[in-house]
């Protein structure tokens, strides 16, 4: 059942969540300062250029939920880091260090996602995508850059304080999430269903469901998934606590996946920083597409109330992400 929220206390919360993320991820970050300068500008610009921070949010938070997080310390302006350093992950800590690489992988996957190979769009959080200020060339070494710092990160996980093997399980994770069987995967069937809803019968209608689920479940429930079981293992859950908090994580992410769905239909693209309709356009399969946008409202509630008996087991410890997951359900960007 949804829970009432206090607005006020939740956004205080989530923002000072949101600063850690960020001070994270911009400590891990090399500066432009160090060459190659146009690559390490072009990774922050897109790192750094705004989001929801959910992902590192989730991971932080999953790892709350049975350990200690605490925030990063404070970095002096001006930081040169090519590569990362024990001083620096000890700075950091080991949930926030591995929440930044979180945060990498996605921004790698959204400058990659934007390009004209693939979603072919100039505007991202607000601002012209990178390609757009750097070129196609510097934007795809960007995202690569990305995803290479990101495990540069969780290998030195150990220097943070995690045990070795748990440093492994956890760049596991994300791997796992990102590849073939995961986001890269998820993306592949995205490109292949384009046009495949006009094109249907309405026999047909089942296995596009299957495939749209596909889709959300490997592009985008993925990543929240690894973030939640990566916080899970740095914070010492067990295997029982690791199940509730996966389920937790795949009906949050769907839920998420099909607000984002409705919002290219009906958001406001000041509002959120990117055009809107563009799914329509370029004929994606997606859930209101398929179902309406009043069957994907419903889907989202019951996503919504499976995510929140996953976790309610934890009691009040897991009050925040209850909190969390209300918001993402029901947002407006």
């Amino acid at each position: 059942m949804s829970r009432a929220v206090d607005t006020g206390a939740f956004s205080a919360a989530l923002q000072e969540r949101v600063e850690h993320a960020e001070c994270a991820l911009s400590a891990l970050l090399p500066l432009p300062a160090r060459q190659p300068a146009v690559l390490h500008e072009s990774m922050r610009y897109s790192a750094l250029g705004g989001g929801k921070r959910l992902r590192a949010v989730l991971l932080m938070e999953s790892a709350a939920l049975v350990g200690d997080v605490r925030p990063p310390a404070a970095f002096a302006t001006g930081e040169e880091l090519v590569h990362v350093t024990p001083e620096v992950m000890r700075r950091v800590g080991a949930a926030p260090a591995a929440a930044a690489a979180v945060e990498m992988v996605h921004a790698f996957s959204l400058v990659h996602d934007d390009l004209p190979c693939m979603d072919d769009d100039d505007f991202r959080r607000g601002k012209p995508t990178n390609h757009k200020v750097f070129g196609e060339g510097i934007a795809v070494l960007a995202g690569d850059a990305l995803l290479a710092r990101a495990f540069e990160v969780l290998a030195r996980l150990p220097w943070a304080g995690v045990d070795p093997t748990t440093a492994v399980l956890v760049s596991g994770e994300l791997a796992t999430a990102v590849g073939s069987g995961g986001l890269i995967g998820g993306q592949v069937a995205d490109l292949q269903s384009e046009g495949a809803l006009a094109a249907a019968p309405l026999s047909r209608t089942g296995e596009l469901e299957r495939t749209l689920e596909y889709i959300h479940a490997h592009k985008t429930g993925a990543l929240f998934v690894a973030s939640l079981r990566m916080g899970g293992l740095i914070g010492g859950m067990n295997e029982r606590e690791l199940d509730r908090i996966t389920a937790f994580g795949r009906s949050v992410g769907l839920a998420f996946q099909i607000v984002d769905d409705i919002l290219d239909i009906e958001g406001d693209a000041g509002v959120m920083g990117k055009r809107v309709g563009t799914d329509a356009r370029r004929g994606k399969l997606t859930y209101p597409a398929l179902f309406g946008v009043d069957a994907s409202r419903r889907r989202v509630r019951e996503e919504l109330e499976l995510a929140l008996a996953a976790i309610e087991p934890f009691g009040e410890r897991a009050a925040f992400l209850s909190a969390l997951a209300q918001m993402m359900a029901f947002r407006r960007s």
